[in-house]
């Protein structure tokens, strides 16, 4: 093959992955409309919607020659056909097995939406639908339509563009905003310029009728040729003053049309990435039915505004966390069906996804459902377990205070850990997130009717309005969006309550930091010139945690273009980039979520909130748990041997249930690490042991096991192991995570 045809086919593969996408999202949609289709027309349009598809996307990878997806897309097309003649009707195992046949393509394909199912599932439920099938591969409709219908005129109107090419079309019409800056900074000099004549005029006028005497005095004298000197000087600077004026003027015009062409050009560009929301919700159903599926729950999503139109770029960053929260709804939130009933309420959960634009300028996401709620004590309970709040401090938090903590790491309240939950990573992540791209997330929870996540978002990336403030005389920038209030305060304001200096705030009490401080900074001013002096400070943090951030003056709030730091630099902590000013100084801009972190390690009011990391774990300095490792399996012993005790713990070993609850009563453990699946006794019944013995009732319990069905997980969960892993998906890393967050 030359060059030029290898070249062709790799454009035509990529192509074909745009579209296998949108086939296989269309095809997942029409199942899950499916199953809740009523009527037999209603059923027969979806089956034959799902058909088409199943045959465009076969005829597409035969052309691009994957033979994978066209051996996928043969079983789909039979099933279909066989629902089209009425032979069978849809069964809840055939969907089932065909979604995860959906998955497996997308897998191959390499699209994270999907990828979910294992080989072995996959090839079991092609045998099992080809078993089904007596029939040979459909012939070809004569009319073949893609996935997604659209009109003639959109056609011939769309094309597709790389993101990559309007990432960086985008990139260069926001260097525009240079220029548009560049001209405001022009007409503010020229302002100031005829200010300084204009003022120069007028002392020079003042003077005149001293000038006259002087010169009448002694017309030829020295002094008089100096003032006839100074009278040509003054028809110069009046000239000047006219010229001055005259290019002010034409700045001003300049900078008006400068501003309206770059403000047109950034929106149009902007324009181009911007989707949908819709292009990120259609994952949603799938994904709650499929974790529905798992757990043995049922619930419904409603989705509201997905017509609003968002950066693609934020709602490529936002789908996991998105997914998180969708998890958390129906892993901690939703009861199952008969509890629900118990309740008084439906037998099948709401959850909704609502999208609503706010101020304009910024989009609110509202993840709900109407399930248990969030359990307050509980969170309350694993920051005081994880040390990031006192006792002390724990019983002086308000309800909205403790619920703000679900989204620091490390905190759960979930009975197990397993290779989806219980780590406490999940809603830290959807903060990140959010504040890294500008944004803010907070949680309404009321017991047994739910809970609701808030989380608001720019619309758009690259540009922002943000507050130049001085430190240190340098200046900083921090996005509006993330300040609550710019207050004055003098010494006089201070008061220190528990060793922190605080100020009165909105009928409350908030910590004062010094940004200096925080960034590291020496103290510009003398300490005598701020007990007189009033000083600026910057309200951040959400409404539950405010903390005031005290600078050295506030110079001007402006549009401001974000400049992204490259490696080693991509992650600088309490800096989130920089800016260049329209004065031509580059202004380093701050992180909000960074500081308030930073903040907390300053005042001492609580203990510095876990850093995510991909990090091996390790215990903590000059601790080192000792850990039984209980085990049938001779290769399986020793790699978790080997994994623990390289991770600094130290480990003992046993051969079974029996042995491990002997040495558990002669031998104090900190943690034991069992299989389930061992002779004499096994591992839930070792559990259920340790749980019923008075001195170990407490000690941690780890199970890892290749039983993953969800009765073997709620069996875990019965008998009170605290973290279940599953072999078959086993990652070191998850292992020490639960470790270290037991032991």
């Amino acid at each position: 093959m030359s060059i030029q045809e290898d070249e062709f086919i790799r454009s035509l593969r990529a192509t074909f992955r745009i579209e296998a996408g949108e086939h296989l999202q269309a095809i997942a949609a029409g199942l899950i409309e499916l199953e809740k289709a009523r009527s037999d027309e209603e059923k027969r349009g979806l089956i034959e919607t799902v058909f088409r598809a199943a045959h465009s996307l076969k005829g597409a990878a035969r052309a691009v020659n994957i033979v994978e997806i066209e051996t996928v897309c043969e079983s789909l097309e039979n099933t279909f056909a066989s629902w089209r003649r009425q032979e069978r009707a849809p069964s809840q195992q055939e969907i089932d097995s065909l979604h995860r046949l959906l998955d497996s393509a997308a897998k191959t394909l390499d699209l994270p939406a999907y990828a979910q199912s294992s080989a072995a599932a996959v090839s079991e439920d092609l045998t099992t639908l080809s078993a089904r099938q007596s029939l040979p591969v459909e012939a070809a409709p004569t009319e073949a339509s893609p996935v997604v219908s659209r009109g003639a005129e959109n056609t011939v109107d769309t094309v597709r563009i790389s993101v990559a090419k309007l990432d960086a079309r985008l990139l260069e019409a926001e260097e525009m905003l240079m220029a548009k800056l560049a001209t405001s900074q022009r007409v503010a000099d020229l302002r100031h310029l005829a200010e300084d004549l204009d003022a120069w005029n007028k002392e020079f006028a003042a003077i005149q009728p001293e000038m006259r005497a002087l010169r009448g005095a002694s017309p030829q004298s020295t002094s008089a040729r100096l003032v006839e000197f100074a009278a040509g000087n003054q028809d110069c600077l009046q000239s000047v003053i006219d010229k001055v004026r005259m290019l002010r003027r034409a700045a001003e015009q300049d900078h008006f049309i400068v501003t309206r062409l770059v403000d047109d050009l950034l929106e149009g560009s902007k324009n181009m990435l911007m989707l949908p929301v819709g292009t990120l919700a259609a994952l949603f159903p799938k994904v709650v039915r499929d974790l529905c599926r798992d757990q043995g729950k049922t619930a419904e999503i409603a989705i509201r505004g997905e017509e609003f139109e968002i950066d693609k770029r934020i709602l490529e960053e936002m789908k996991d966390p998105f997914i998180h929260l969708l998890r958390n709804c129906v892993d901690h939130g939703i009861e199952k069906p008969a509890e629900r009933v118990r309740r008084g309420k439906p037998s099948q959960a709401t959850i909704t996804v609502a999208i609503s634009p706010v101020n304009g300028n910024r989009v609110e996401f509202l993840v709900s459902d109407d399930g248990a709620g969030i359990d307050i004590d509980k969170v309350r309970d694993a920051a005081i377990q994880r040390g990031l709040v006192s006792a002390e401090q724990a019983c002086a938090m308000s309800d909205s205070e403790t619920l703000a903590l679900i989204f620091q790491a490390d905190v759960s309240t979930s009975p197990i850990v397993t290779q989806l939950s219980g780590r406490g990573l999940g809603l830290a992540i959807v903060r990140e997130r959010a504040e890294k791209l500008g944004g803010g997330v907070s949680v309404q929870s009321w017991p047994h009717a739910g809970t609701a996540i808030r989380i608001a978002l720019p619309i758009a990336l690259a540009t922002f309005r943000g507050v130049l403030v001085e430190i240190a005389k340098r200046q900083f920038v921090v996005a509006t969006a993330q300040v609550q209030r710019i207050i004055r305060f003098k010494a006089a304001d201070i008061q220190t309550v528990e060793g922190v200096e605080t100020l009165a705030w909105n009928g409350r009490v908030v910590p004062l930091i010094r940004m200096t401080q925080v960034l590291e900074l020496p103290d510009a001013a003398p300490a005598e010139s701020t007990a007189v002096a009033a000083l600026p400070a910057l309200i951040l943090g959400a409404d539950e945690q405010p903390v005031a951030f005290a600078v050295d003056a506030v110079l001007d709030e402006q549009q401001v273009l974000v400049k992204q730091f490259r490696k080693p630099l991509s992650r600088v902590r309490n800096i989130s980039g920089a800016t260049i000013l329209a004065s031509g100084q580059v202004a380093l801009i701050l992180n909000a979520a960074d500081l308030l972190k930073s903040a907390r390690k300053c005042s001492g009011r609580a203990a510095p909130v876990t850093e995510l990391s991909h990090s091996r774990p390790k215990p903590a300095e000059g601790k080192s748990s000792s850990i039984l490792v209980v085990e049938d399996s001779i290769t399986s012993r020793m790699l978790l041997k080997n994994i623990l005790e390289s991770a600094g713990y130290r480990v003992k070993t046993a051969v079974d249930g029996v042995e491990a609850f002997t040495l558990l009563r002669t031998q104090p453990f900190d943690l034991v690490v069992s299989d389930v699946e061992m002779p004499r006794l096994n591992g839930f019944d070792l559990t259920a042991k340790i749980r019923a013995e008075k001195d170990l009732t407490k000690l941690p319990v780890v199970l890892v096991t290749a039983l993953d069905s969800r009765e073997d997980r709620e069996r875990g969960i019965d008998v009170g192991a605290n973290a279940y892993l599953v072999k078959s998906s086993f990652d070191q890393s998850n292992l020490l995570e639960a470790v270290q967050r037991l032991a």
